[in-house]
Formats: C-alpha cells, structure tokens, sequence
C-alpha cells in the first residue's frame, strides 16, 4: 500500500498516457478472490479487508485516481477505499461504482474447486465472491480505463466498502463521513444487469427468553421457557399475518413483508425444565415500512406474551436494521441503465448498501452481472456472458454523466 494514504487523499501525479497498464480481467479477479476477506459476526470467522483494499488502490493509483484509504473506527484491520479520477474538472456530481470488497464465510468440504483461486471452466469463473461482488470491480475498472485519455466533466468514483455482509458498517461509516458525494450511484451486486430501483429491508433478530429448571416431574418446580417460546411464536405469526394484510407491494414478487422464524435453541435435557430458549428471526420490510416502529410494536407484543407467562424477555437485534431502498422508477440513472442493458427496470428482495448511498444524495440503482442465485452458494462462480455486455453498458453511462 502506497506509504502515507490511510486516512487522506492521494493524488497520481502520473501522465493517463503513461500509466500503469491495468491487468487483465482475469488476472484481476483472481488476484481479488485469492484475499480472504470473509466478514461475519462471528469473531473467530471474521476476516480482514485490507490486502483486497490494497490491490484495489494500487490499480487505481496507476489510472490515475485520487484515492483515499478510510480504516473503520474501532476496526483498524478494516477499510473503505474512494478513489476519484476528474476531481479537478471543475464540476460536481459525477458518478459513483460502487461495491463491497467482503464475502460470506463458505463450507469447504462442499466447494469443488479451490474458493480462493479462480478456476475457469464451462464458461464461468468458479470463486468465493467471484459473483456477490469481487467480480464488479474489474468490470468497473475495465470499462473506466476506456477513458483516461479524456476530459472529464464530472468525477468518476469507485468506492469500495467493508463487511456488507454482516453489519454494513462500511456504508454506515461512508454516511457519519458523508461522502462521497456525486449525482449518481451504481451499487454492482449481482442482478443479471436488471436496474434494481428498491428492495426490501433487512432485520435479524434473537428473542431469549430466561425460565427457571427443576426437575421434569414436577412442573411447578420451575418456569418453562420452551412453553413460553410456543406462545412467543404464535404471537409473530400472528404479527407476520397482520403486517402481510396492511401492507403490499405489487412490484415485488413477494408482494407483502415477510418474517422467518429461522432457528431455535432451548433446554439441555429432556428431564429437566427448560430455564432458557432462544428464536433467531428474519424480517423484510417493504419500502415505505418504518423499521423502527415495526421494532417496537413487535417488542411491545412479545413483552406483553411473557408477562402472561412468568419469563424474562431479551430481544435485540443482531445489528442496526436495514432499511427497505427505493429509487424514482422514472429516474434518469434507471431509465438509462435499462436502456442500455435491454432489460427492464425491477426489485429484488436482499439487501444492499443502496439506502445508505442514497441517503448521501445520489440517484442509486443496484445493477451488476452475475446472478444473486449463486450468492452465498458452495461453487459460486460469475458467467464470462454477464462481462462484456456489463463492461459496454458502464462505459456508456460513464459516456452521458462524465465525459465531454
């Protein structure tokens, strides 16, 4: 990493027409996905971004950006990277590319192929995060390099973030910096090149409930958290029901909000009371839902259950929720990028970074290659098809906001 650049700007003093030649494709993925940077709650999973940041800075300052390495508070072994070419064309706004650096972790024993190495066959690139997302930035990179000999009017952006996929802490630290800033924003997750203008939100949840034992033939003896969780249970599909019949959204495919009650723990021993259980849920609001007040109506519901009850309640949230996203269907970025790609302009239900760049001023649409359904998957891999056609519709739209 250059010395000197975490925490302030960087220039390239280099000339465009001498600069460092950018590595193929190929080579760059495989130089991405051969960096562990696995990003989950869990501490002794929870991996470094750093050499992926490194790499990412090391291109760009031969293309000539400006670029910016922003370690997380608290978190030194992670990092965001905002790297701008055109900062002195004397306009504002411009354009942001943008994607998360981090993977999910991943079950070798069900991998085929090596996860870190790039392993090309059938005409797909097989990889860890080699679709959900390392595979954007090379796109991005490729189709920016078209440009370096031209005069910008307007900045070009790559911002690249960390552990979007446990805590979104790198776009929530992006929005306590509040940059970047520019007109528009493509967030490259693996749509299939759909201009995704909203999806839901996303929040995790654990609901523990504190019982008291003794032994199993005496009911009386203890408190029953296993028998409180039923009621606990009954009460959420209850909510989910109520939520699902106030709210839709026909341009979603699941039309209403959806919870899940994911995964239980409780009790140790079929002869002894359960004193503790514990329910992990997912819930995905709609866009228009305040995450908020659901939160607190759905906590105020499960207090009241338990009080009935005689157990103790504890409900927290894994991390800070994310909010449902959505963009102007007839904004100027999702018509042009549905223009350019031929596909239609549309929602999905996970999650992204989007309403953290919005919230930062940008018309943002999710749009990438590869597809979301080989995400989080053994054997991910990014088809060689979704490259060029991503790579042409990028140089396009760097062609209408930031060239003259």
């Amino acid at each position: 990493m250059v010395a000197g650049r975490q925490g302030q700007p960087f220039i390239s003093k280099l000339n465009a027409r001498l600069l460092t030649v950018l590595p193929k494709f190929d080579e760059m993925l495989a130089t991405l996905v051969a960096e562990p940077s696995i990003s989950s709650t869990s501490a002794d999973i929870d991996s470094s971004n750093l050499r992926v940041i490194e790499h990412l800075a090391n291109w760009l300052d031969g293309m000539g950006f400006a670029t910016e390495v922003m370690p997380l508070p608290n978190a030194p072994h992670k990092a965001n990277l905002i790297a701008t070419l055109g900062a002195d064309s004397g306009e504002a706004g411009g354009l942001v590319l943008a994607g998360h650096t981090d993977t999910v972790p991943f079950d070798e024993h069900k991998w085929h192929t090596d996860p870190f190495q790039i392993t090309a066959a059938d005409n797909k690139l097989y990889g860890l995060g080699s679709c959900d997302m390392k595979g954007f930035f090379p796109c991005a990179l490729e189709a920016v390099s078209t440009f370096l000999d031209r005069k910008l009017k307007a900045p070009i952006t790559i911002v690249a973030t960390s552990d979007e996929e446990s805590s979104m802490a790198g776009a929530r630290y992006l929005v306590e910096c509040q940059k970047p800033k520019a007109d528009y924003a493509i967030i490259g997750e693996p749509t299939g090149l759909m201009p995704v203008y909203a999806h839901k939100g996303i929040a995790f949840m654990s609901i523990r409930l504190q019982g008291a034992s003794g032994h199993s033939s005496n009911p009386d003896l203890g408190c029953n958290a296993l028998d409180s969780m039923y009621d606990v249970m009954g009460a959420l599909i209850t909510y989910r029901q109520e939520l699902a019949a106030r709210h839709r959204n026909p341009a979603f495919e699941v039309q209403v909000p959806t919870m899940n009650l994911g995964c239980m723990h409780a009790g140790d021993s079929p002869n002894r009371i359960c004193a503790h259980a514990e329910l992990q849920i997912d819930l995905r609001l709609l866009p228009g839902m305040a995450t908020q007040d659901i939160l607190d109506e759905l906590r105020e519901r499960l207090n009241q259950v338990v009080a009935r009850c005689g157990t103790q309640l504890e409900f927290t949230t894994h991390y800070p929720p994310v909010p449902p996203f959505e963009s102007n269907l007839q904004g100027d970025l999702v018509q042009t990028l549905a223009s350019h790609s031929g596909i239609a302009p549309g929602t999905v239900a996970f999650g992204t970074e989007g309403h953290y760049l919005q919230s930062l001023g940008m018309e943002t649409v999710v749009w990438g290659p590869g597809s979301i359904d080989q995400a989080h998957q053994p054997n991910e891999y990014l088809s060689r098809d979704q490259i060029a056609p991503a790579e042409e519709v990028l140089r396009q739209v760097i062609q209408r906001y930031c060239i003259i």
